[in-house]
Order: C-alpha cells, then sequence, then structure tokens
C-alpha cells in the first residue's frame, strides 16, 4: 500500500528533479531516499521518472500522480491539524485558496485579523486558480476560496471582497513606458500583446476582450499565458504589453512598468477587476461563517 512517506519523497524529486537536493530538502540520505521512490514505483506497477546520469525527468505516470500525491498530503496535514486542535481544545481547521494576486491584496490582511481574533485557528493557505477553488469547494477540501467570478454553481455561495483597475504593463525601456500621463487603449493598437488564457483565466480573458472592444481597437495578440506573474515573466522579457491588476505592482520585475488607463478612454465604464469570496453553503465547518464575519468587518473599516 502507498504511504505519505513515499508520496512526499515522490513531491520532494518531482519538483526538483534531483535526487540529491530532494534528499537535502527532505534532511535524509539519497540512499534511503532512492528505496522510497522504487517501492512507489513496484507498488504502482510503472516507472515514476526517466533517470540518466545527468537529469531525471517526471514520465507521463509520474505527471498524473503528482497532484493526486500533493492533494493527499494537504488532506493528510488537514487530518491531523483537525484531530490535534480536538485534543488540544483549540478552534479548528480552516482551509483557504487564493489566487495569486489575491495573495497581493486580500489574503495579508485576512491573515492579520485571523491571528487576533481567531489565534487558536490553524489555517491552511492553498494557491490556486480560480476554476481549481471551485473544484475544491464543491468537493470540501477548500472551505473558502478567494477567486474572480465564476459561472454560479449548486451550493456554492460568493460575494465581492474587492475590486480595483487594471493597469497597462509594459517593458520599462519601451518608448510607451516613457511617456507622461494615463494611457487610451488605441495607443496600444499597433504593439504586440500578451494575453490571458481562455481556458485558465477566463475571467480576465473576457474582461480585457470587452475592454478593447469599448475602445474599438483590435489588439495584436501574440502569445497567451495563464497568470499574472506568468504574463509579467514575458513582458520583462521584451515580448509586448499586457493588462493586469493595478495590485500587481507589488510583484512587477524591475524590467516592467505599470501605467495608468485613462479615466476617459471608452473602457473605463467596463474597467474593474472583482475578486469573490467564496465557500459551500453545505459546509459543516463552523468556522467558514466566523472567518466571512472577519471579511465584513473589514469591509465595514474601509
Amino acid at each position: 500500500m502507498i504511504s505519505l512517506v513515499q508520496l512526499e519523497c515522490f513531491i520532494a524529486v518531482a519538483e526538483e528533479l534531483h535526487f540529491g537536493a530532494a534528499a537535502t530538502r527532505l534532511k535524509m540520505t539519497q540512499p534511503p531516499l532512492s528505496r522510497q521512490i522504487q517501492q512507489l514505483e513496484r507498488e504502482l506497477s510503472t516507472r515514476l521518472f526517466d533517470r540518466t546520469s545527468r537529469r531525471v525527468t517526471l514520465t507521463q505516470a509520474g505527471r498524473a500522480l503528482l497532484p493526486n500525491a500533493r492533494r493527499l498530503i494537504d488532506l493528510a496535514a488537514k487530518a491531523v491539524a483537525d484531530v490535534r486542535s480536538v485534543g488540544q481544545g483549540a478552534a479548528g481547521t480552516i482551509t483557504i485558496a487564493y489566487t495569486a494576486m489575491a495573495g497581493q491584496s486580500v489574503v495579508p490582511d485576512l491573515l492579520r485579523r485571523a491571528a487576533a481574533e481567531l489565534p487558536g485557528v490553524t489555517l491552511l493557505l492553498r494557491e490556486l486558480v480560480s476554476l481549481d477553488q471551485m473544484e475544491e469547494l464543491e468537493k470540501g477540501t477548500v472551505d473558502i476560496g478567494l477567486m474572480r467570478p465564476l459561472l454560479a454553481r449548486p451550493q456554492i455561495s460568493t460575494r465581492p471582497v474587492y475590486r480595483e483597475r487594471l493597469a497597462v504593463a509594459v517593458p520599462s525601456d519601451s518608448p510607451l513606458a516613457q511617456r507622461e500621463g494615463p494611457l487610451k487603449l488605441i495607443d496600444l493598437k499597433d504593439e504586440q500583446m500578451l494575453m490571458y488564457s481562455p481556458s485558465v483565466a477566463r475571467y480576465f480573458h473576457d474582461l480585457l476582450l470587452s475592454m478593447f472592444v469599448a475602445s474599438g481597437v483590435h489588439p495584436h495578440i501574440v502569445q497567451y499565458a495563464g497568470q499574472v506573474p506568468a504574463l509579467l515573466a514575458l513582458v520583462s522579457a521584451g515580448l509586448g504589453f499586457t493588462l493586469v491588476p493595478e495590485s500587481a505592482g507589488r510583484i512587477a520585475p524591475e524590467a516592467v512598468t505599470l501605467l495608468p488607463i485613462s479615466e476617459t478612454d471608452p473602457s473605463s465604464r467596463v474597467n474593474s477587476v472583482e475578486l469573490d469570496i467564496a465557500w459551500n453553503s453545505e459546509s459543516h465547518n463552523p468556522l467558514v461563517e466566523r472567518l466571512l464575519s472577519l471579511v465584513d468587518d473589514a469591509h465595514d473599516e474601509e
């Protein structure tokens, strides 16, 4: 039977792609690590890694196992934390999923409030794209999600918690970065655009299209990416421009400049990025309501 130790070892090697580095990370020597991987491969009757003297790569089977292994480890950690909290008379555990940008805007203040008002609560944090958050909420492996608005699903409740505008991200050495004052989207009509993937980041993809339609501009899209950090990396490489939430300025590389979009631009009527808090209305975790109250309190103080 597969053990959690085997899965921990597998995850470490899969993420490091180096047995020596994985062994150091797990504070063990390489031979017992190799034995754990060999036992796991025998248990599954399949090879998980292709190994040569120069490199380690995941097989197709290994790539299929990795997300499930991470999920099992998360569930095991949550189970241990739940039992430990009950045994210690603590308040319990709540799992919060968030997008990369929510980690810059909403999560820090929420964590400060939780630490002050719910000191006995164990918070398990997971960074997930919005679609994955919705699926985890439905399965009950996540209690609270901080995500972009998605189509409603049965038993999942949502409400907005944060709103901001989009800005234009351009390479710092580009002529656009030297301009003074806000930009209009028409200023970008001859520039190469880096776009959000419609399958991974549907919310941003559709929002940007609606803004360019409102401005009467047909963007020249040259590449797609799924998340804000990836798009910022492409901009820093000089491959084009993109639109990102203004809060992305906190994580933008030095080679990227963020420029505001003029409020007189026709796209201003739809230039609003929303972040929702979501939860399963059938959840039996009493901490969900307590955390929602913390979010409400934060809004009342604004």
